[in-house]
């Protein structure tokens, strides 16, 4: 099998066996996934499932025991091999079917006809990472069926501003000694690549702020491109402004028929058990004091690199309060703000001009 040469370096990566170790360590990742395909047992059982970037094949191997007539698995890098041995240590190799391909290159003799499910673990660092659902996309609009299934169906970007105490804060006082020399070394190199770390709950600032929300049944690759946020946050207690936090989570469908059972979430917010994932934090160059009101406005742009389509750039643009328009019951301290709230709620108590 050939592939491009700018996705050379990409598949290679994932023949890199800790990578895999990490992932199948990740328990809420495994657990949603899990559940996701038990919960909707009656909808797998006797349909075919396309496993878009099979990995080691764990996902196909759920799917199989769910009750699935057949499953491609479909891996373009080298742990095809890997996917197609614990398949057979599994004792699955007449249901799941492992293709060493890319999604862009399958045929319909590898794949003859559609297929009912596609499951994927195609979620990169704050979310887009690596461009992977460009090729669930591609999956969906070749292979499957109208009405079909896709795990997950559906995910959502946040952001909020944060304090990052690992390299601001630390380095105030290690062991006695001032290191803010080796503490702005630190916040230069994050200029030019976000930090991805588990950041604690309680240095977020504010509430957080959907940045986008994705319908995999409906989105487009050019959807994808770029992603903006104009966000006017107000922060809700005393601390620091050090940057902004990002985190995703992804809903499976609903189970169908009568069943209680409600959707599967999986999240990577703060405040979840972590995940590989952790979150993606962006570095402000200096920390800015907050008090309860503050209000905090940026842009936030995710644009798609032209250099490739599997990275993408993120711009973080500080805005002066005083020139953005806030929304309506903005609860910042600006005396704006508290006028037109003040305004607001006397017409909710309808003692606005003409009241009677």
């Amino acid at each position: 099998m050939e592939v491009e040469n700018s996705n050379d370096s990409y598949f290679k990566s994932y023949e890199d066996l800790q990578i895999h170790k990490l992932m199948l360590s990740d328990e809420p990742r495994n657990s949603a996934y899990h559940e996701a395909i038990f919960n909707n047992k009656t909808s797998i059982e006797g349909k075919v499932v396309l496993d878009v970037g099979a990995g080691t094949g764990i996902l196909s191997v759920f799917c199989a025991k769910a009750g699935a007539k057949t499953v491609y698995a479909v891996e373009a890098s080298e742990t095809y091999k890997l996917a197609a041995d614990i398949v057979k240590e599994n004792q699955m190799e007449n249901i799941i079917q492992v293709i060493h391909s890319r999604i862009e290159d399958l045929t319909s003799a590898q794949i003859p006809g559609k297929v009912d499910i596609i499951v994927s673990e195609w979620m990169g660092f704050y979310l887009l990472h690596e461009g992977m659902l460009d090729s669930v996309i591609i999956a969906r609009d070749r292979f499957l069926k109208p009405n079909g299934l896709i795990f997950p169906e559906a995910a959502t970007i946040y952001a909020t501003p944060c304090s990052i105490p690992s390299i601001y804060k630390y380095w105030e006082n290690v062991h006695g000694v001032r290191m803010e020399s080796f503490s702005r070394l630190l916040r230069e190199e994050a200029y030019k690549k976000p930090l991805t770390e588990k950041i604690p709950p309680e240095c977020l600032i504010s509430e957080p702020e959907v940045a986008t929300w994705i319908d995999l049944r409906e989105v487009t690759s050019d959807d994808l491109n770029e992603i903006k946020l104009r966000h006017v946050a107000v922060s809700n207690k005393v601390g620091t402004y050090e940057g902004i936090c990002l985190w995703f989570t992804c809903t499976f469908p609903f189970p169908r028929g009568p069943s209680n059972t409600e959707p599967v979430s999986l999240s990577t917010e703060p405040d979840e058990p972590e995940t590989h994932w952790k979150q993606t934090l962006i570095v402000l160059p200096n920390s800015m004091n907050v008090e309860v009101g503050s209000p905090i406005c940026y842009d936030l742009t995710i644009k798609r690199s032209t250099d490739s389509n599997r990275r993408y750039n993120i711009e973080l643009i500080m805005l002066d309060p005083e020139e953005v328009q806030h929304p309506e019951f903005c609860r910042c301290f600006m005396t704006k703000c508290i006028l037109v709230n003040a305004m607001l709620e006397k017409y909710a108590r309808g003692e606005g001009d003409g009241a009677e």
